[in-house]
């Protein structure tokens, strides 16, 4: 199996579409739309277009030829602009595989060098296990957890704060 992590173009719209309406958002950000339309497509992608790597890195997850998931580093601004923060997510029928461990390897190893940034830092809810093993497999260290910080879906979570270190 061959992880590939590739630029983002406007030929994949309909898969990012169909993509991001069958992904399962129970430990993403609600900054997602939901329906995801072909507006949010076109937006996202142009947005793609006029920052990566500059203000971001976001690459689309590729095994065998197949698109099966999304991450990204966007480094953040004012006094935070020497840290960034990473997201991802895979279609649920490749969960379990490495797949993300890998992709996050890559994508950090992009971002150091293409990003003006220091560190690379992880938000993880804290029932999210596999997110977190997937960071801590690519030596992200837990440097806190602020207590009751997120509410998903009508659950509070605690939210887990990792970081990298270039």
């Amino acid at each position: 199996m061959k992880i590939k992590l590739k630029k983002w173009s406007f030929e994949d719209k309909e898969f990012l579409i169909k993509m991001c309406n069958t992904i399962d958002r129970n430990y993403l950000s609600d900054r997602l739309p939901n329906p995801y339309t072909n507006e949010s497509a076109k937006w996202w992608l142009n947005m793609v277009k006029e920052n990566d790597e500059k203000k971001g890195v976001f690459r689309k997850i590729v095994v065998d030829g197949k698109i099966i998931g999304t991450i990204s580093v966007e480094q953040k601004e004012d006094v935070y602009r020497k840290d960034s923060e990473i997201g991802y997510y895979l279609l649920q029928e490749v969960y379990s595989k490495g797949i993300m461990t890998e992709a996050v390897r890559q994508i950090c190893e992009i971002a150091f060098e293409k990003l003006d940034i220091i560190r690379i830092t992880g938000m993880v809810y804290e029932p999210n296990i596999a997110s977190r093993k997937v960071l801590e497999k690519n030596n992200f260290l837990l440097e806190g957890i602020m207590k009751k910080a997120v509410i998903k879906n009508k659950n509070i979570y605690d939210l887990c704060i990792y970081g990298k270190v270039r």
